[in-house]
């Protein structure tokens, strides 16, 4: 739906909307932010400075400008994700909305391999916590079991 505004122009309840060319400019650290892989554009930013956002395998600034069809490597904690860009954004998206704004492109074994990660990390335990009690225990033999 379509709502006008005092200058002429029109508001739609569609956050995702096309933009002129002129608007067409977002910046790397923001549309991360927007596209909902980072939490906070400070950390969006701090990961490109740290050299875990790439495109074309080269490494990129914050004020780098983002175009559809980029395919951006980032590495979020142990994930390496992949993702095509659909859309150019400046605002954030509802998280439904998240497969309109990008492809995700990672290979599954990257999941995967996740998953397996935090399945081995029940069985961690820090330097000096002791031993396991014996629910801590069965609990580890039950997840041992089901892999």
């Amino acid at each position: 739906m379509r709502k006008a505004v005092a200058n002429g122009s029109f508001l739609t309840d569609n956050p995702i909307v096309t933009m002129n060319n002129e608007e067409n400019i977002v910046r790397m650290d923001k549309w991360l932010w927007a596209a909902r892989l980072f939490k906070t554009r400070a950390l969006s930013a701090e990961a490109i400075k740290g050299g875990k956002v790439k495109i074309n395998d080269t490494t990129v600034k914050p004020s780098r400008e983002v175009k559809e069809g980029d395919v951006i490597q980032v590495q979020i904690e142990q994930l390496h994700k992949v993702v095509r860009v659909k859309t150019v954004i400046k605002n954030r998206v509802a998280a439904k909305q998240v497969p309109e704004v990008y492809d995700d492109l990672t290979p599954p074994e990257e999941y995967e391999r996740i998953e397996f990660m935090h399945a081995y990390k029940g069985e961690y335990r820090d330097r000096g916590a002791g031993r396991p009690t014996k629910k801590e225990r069965r609990m580890i033999e039950k997840m041992k079991d089901d892999l």
